[in-house]
């Protein structure tokens, strides 16, 4: 019997200090360049790049990988938002709900899901699933930053 392939369910959850209508767009692809240092995506469509639902673009991972990725729900109105991305042996779920907190403050739930495609990729999965478990922090602090530096020194 041929070994199962891991499949890895992650949620993790964390409040960004922004109204709902500033912090919802923050989570598109292309919109993600202003916060996250470092990410460069190379959209294949739509061109010029945008943040929509059905977007489809490339991101390096390393010297020689490159993952494809697909926006498949884009909803701002609805607060949700989802990538699927493909790389090597490993397809990943990246399902984001926004809601409302109050005046100046929305609540971000994220849930990475990863699956092997084949046996081979099970310890990658589960070493990336590992590393998941610790992103909240990351996110909320690099987007605090961003939306620090973008207001002023008033707003440390």
């Amino acid at each position: 019997m041929a070994e199962p392939v891991v499949h890895t369910r992650v949620p993790f959850e964390f409040f960004v200090e922004l109204p709902f209508a500033e912090a919802a767009p923050l989570f598109g692809a292309w919109a993600e360049k202003a916060w996250e240092p470092g990410w460069e995506p190379r959209f294949l469509f739509p061109d010029p790049p945008a943040d929509v639902e059905g977007s489809v673009f490339t991101v390096s991972h390393g010297d020689s990988e490159k993952a494809v990725w697909v926006n498949t729900v884009f909803d701002l109105v609805a607060g949700h938002v989802q990538y699927v991305y493909f790389l090597s042996a490993i397809v990943t779920r990246i399902d984001l709900r926004l809601t409302s907190a109050g005046a100046e403050r929305t609540g971000v739930a994220v849930v990475y899901e990863r699956t092997a495609l084949d046996p081979s990729a099970n310890a990658a999965v589960t070493e990336l699933a590992n590393g998941d478990r610790g992103k909240a922090p990351a996110w909320r602090e690099t987007i605090d930053a961003s939306v620090r530096m973008r207001k002023g020194p008033a707003a440390g």
